[in-house]
């Protein structure tokens, strides 16, 4: 079986090899037949605008340039039509027809949305997530689309940074499977088929962990760090065959990512071996003049000749390459190699064989906002939802009796796609008074009230309302707004408050230094809580938030995360039992700002705090736990789950032998459900510090009640591997800790003695 495995992987790799040269000698037949200004234009990324923008410049005089062969790819539009528009002006009026390729950020589907990515990686669930990638490349393609400028695989360890909704929270295997099962869903088996994409990996790198939480800002890591803990999620991105990867606005060791030899051509290309393409972030070329590295002509140069093929917006490379070529700035081997890799790309997308594979006017009606597409969604929504609290199993809700359904959230349909809904339409969403209506009809009596603005702070209502009103300020007082509710809840037998963000209170340029939910929803949730009446909050939001009164005064805490078009029957869904929440958090929960930055996988300091005895000369606050209020794989059930103590195969072993590490998991309530079972490893003796723990696996498994599963993990050395001072891979002899359980901090422990 092995021999056999090895041929077949052979014979792949061979034909991969075949392919990209049969692509690059293409390529590089066309480009003897190029003018230098039409290599330079291949380098050129624009936009006519009419799109959502992650900046203040849109593209001008896009029309003539594509004629001139300035352009090489277009994104911000979408449609058949549209599309066909300006496909044709390539490869029917400019000099060597050669097409264009059409982006699109494509997050969380194209327009049948599913949860953010921070709220579906909480669903642990990689088949799922592998197929709702290629439903939204499926949908996007329709619209005449061929590259998403995703996946998004940013470690983020600190939940004021907005865009810590984009990613998959704060652990780098978790990230890494996600990042894998993302480019397979969005590139297929081949991304010649007209209902695959080429994915973009991004933001590379490290832009997760901008200091202070703030957009844009500086990032500063040791290489330990970055090999170790935020790396890993673009390197497995990269061997899945992302066919893109996107450069990130932050600098590294000095150096503004963009202009980053040592990242984007020592680490990614010589390392990693990749072999696509590399575009800029929106203008993050001619953005690095504010970093302080040079003129627009100097970033421009030093992008590309530190391995920068596509300028996004900026036009710096279109407009000075040929000045800085005249004087030795650039070479025309720097030129050639940036446009080989672009059309090598547009080969691979099957664009030479015919510019229009994507453009079916038939396909839309037949492939988007489907019935099918919105039953996946609604399943992915429900998986997502992350069970916080349930005090005396208040949850799921009776299909009888009266409830009180209060909050700016519960009957909003505009705030239910979250983040980066380019092309989704709120108007086609579904809100929770309306699922709620549509999954118990009319055997519950539902009292509705808005209860509060989503901010009474007019400032902030103006930041978020950016694309369109999604904070309305209410004509009547904040008063009379409580009041309406509280006397609902009165009438009724539980109140249910959906509240938290807005859709732009969260993702890029959305960085926020108070993460609670605003006060103007506090206000309403105390009001309530007063009434007496069981309280069941239904978070709707983007980010970890801090909900320490919200902890200790709702009965039930929901966690919905911004659910998508299908949001209000996914919460219905969940809330009523039709689905027994599943989700774990993939980014702690603080309790306070001040604990921030915070994660499961911290290193332990010389003098720890152990939570008992006095803190003084301790690691620790004078105001505040070190604890998270919620930790990192944290979530609750319908049902329980029971774990017997773990069962090692061995406790002593030697090289490379294989450890099976299993425990027992039962389901102990009344309700069937699903359970993540969580492997972390710890190595308590080490050649560099080690983590308190890291994450190593993961399984999640369905059990009817009182139905009793075995989970077993093989662990072998490379799980106990690490990088050193020398920044190589390396695992050492000694005792390991392995854990398995039901979150980072509830487990189940047993040692074991492993020999070199």
């Amino acid at each position: 079986m092995k021999k056999t495995i090895s041929i077949a992987a052979a014979l792949l790799l061979a034909q991969l090899s075949f392919a990209q040269s049969d692509y690059t000698s293409k390529a590089k037949a066309l480009m003897a037949k190029m003018t230098l200004e039409e290599k330079i234009g291949q380098l050129n990324l624009v936009t006519p605008g009419g799109g959502v923008l992650t900046g203040s410049v849109v593209s001008s005089d896009v029309e003539s340039k594509i004629k001139n062969g300035q352009v090489g790819g277009l994104f911000g539009i979408e449609t058949p039509e549209k599309v066909r528009k300006a496909q044709d002006l390539a490869v029917k009026q400019s000099r060597l027809h050669i097409p264009l390729i059409f982006g699109m950020d494509v997050i969380h589907g194209h327009k049948t949305l599913y949860p953010i990515p921070l709220g579906i990686s909480a669903s642990w669930d990689l088949e799922m997530i592998q197929k709702s990638a290629a439903m939204a490349a499926k949908e996007s393609t329709a619209d005449g689309l061929s590259w998403a400028f995703s996946p998004m695989v940013d470690i983020a360890r600190d939940p004021r940074w907005g865009r810590i909704s984009e990613g998959s929270g704060e652990d780098p295997y978790l990230g890494g499977e996600i990042a894998k099962a993302v480019v397979r869903g969005y590139q297929g088996k081949s991304l010649s088929l007209n209902n695959t994409m080429m994915a973009c990996v991004k933001h590379f790198a490290l832009y997760g962990g901008a200091e202070a939480g703030r957009e844009y800002n500086t990032v500063d890591m040791s290489k330990i760090k970055m090999y170790e803990y935020y790396l890993p999620p673009y390197k497995a991105a990269v061997e899945a065959g992302a066919g893109s990867v996107m450069s990130s606005f932050n600098e590294i060791d000095g150096v503004p990512a963009s202009a980053n030899q040592w990242l984007l051509t020592d680490l990614l290309r010589k390392q990693w071996g990749f072999k696509g393409f590399v575009v800029s972030d929106y203008t993050s070329v001619n953005e690095m003049t504010d970093h302080g590295i040079g003129d627009l002509q100097t970033v421009s140069a030093r992008a590309l000749k530190a391995g920068l093929d596509m300028d996004m917006v900026g036009e710096g490379m279109l407009t000075t390459l040929l000045k800085s070529l005249k004087e030795g700035k650039v070479s025309i081997a720097d030129i050639d190699l940036a446009c080989l890799r672009i059309l090598e790309a547009k080969y691979k997308l099957g664009l030479f064989d015919d510019p229009y594979r994507y453009i079916d006017e038939s396909r839309p009606a037949k492939d988007i906002l489907t019935a099918e597409n919105r039953t996946i969604v609604r399943n992915m929504a429900a998986h997502s939802m992350v069970l916080l609290k349930n005090n005396n199993q208040l949850l799921p809700l009776k299909k009888s009796g009266t409830i009180a359904l209060v909050g700016p959230l519960a009957d909003n349909r505009r705030n239910m796609l979250g983040t980066w809904s380019v092309s989704g339409d709120w108007n086609l969403s579904v809100s929770v008074k309306e699922g709620i209506k549509n999954v118990v009809g009319n055997s519950v009596n539902i009292i509705y009230a808005k209860g509060a603005n989503i901010t009474d702070d007019a400032e902030l209502a103006n930041h978020v309302n950016v694309f369109g009103v999604q904070a309305d300020m209410d004509s009547r007082t904040p008063a009379e707004m409580i009041n309406e509710a509280v006397e609902a809840a009165k009438k009724s037998d539980i109140v249910v408050a959906v509240v938290g963000e807005s859709a732009d209170m969260s993702g890029e340029s959305s960085s926020r230094a108070d993460i609670s939910i605003p006060a103007s929803q506090v206000a309403l949730l105390k009001a309530l809580s007063a009434t007496g009446k069981p309280l069941v909050i239904v978070l709707i939001n983007g980010r970890p938030l801090t909900l320490v009164w919200e902890n200790e005064h709702a009965n039930a805490i929901l966690e919905a995360w911004a659910p998508g078009t299908e949001a209000g029957n996914a919460v219905a869904d969940v809330l009523f039992g039709d689905y027994n929440p599943s989700g774990k958090i993939t980014a702690t929960f603080p309790r306070s700002v001040g604990q921030i930055p915070i994660y499961y996988n911290h290193k332990n300091t010389g003098r720890p705090f152990s939570g008992t005895g006095s803190p003084k000369f301790k690691s620790t606050y004078l105001d505040e736990s070190n604890d998270p209020l919620f930790p990192f794989g944290f979530g609750l059930s319908y049902t329980k789950f029971e774990y017997s103590s773990i069962h090692v195969s061995k406790s002593s072993l030697t090289g490379n032998e294989k450890l099976i590490a299993s425990v027992d998991v039962k389901n102990v309530g009344s309700y069937k459900g699903e359970e993540v079972v969580q492997l972390y490893i710890s190595d308590p003796v080490a050649s560099v510090t080690r983590a308190v723990k890291d994450l190593k696996g993961f399984q999640k498994i369905a059990l009817n009640a009182g139905e009793l599963k075995t989970v077993q993990f093989e662990i072998t050395p490379e799980q106990l591997s690490f990088y050193n001072n020398d920044l190589k891979r390396v695992w050492e002899a000694g005792d390991f800790i392995i854990q398995i359980g039901t979150n980072s901090s509830d487990v189940k422990s047993a040692k074991v003695n492993w020999k070199k």
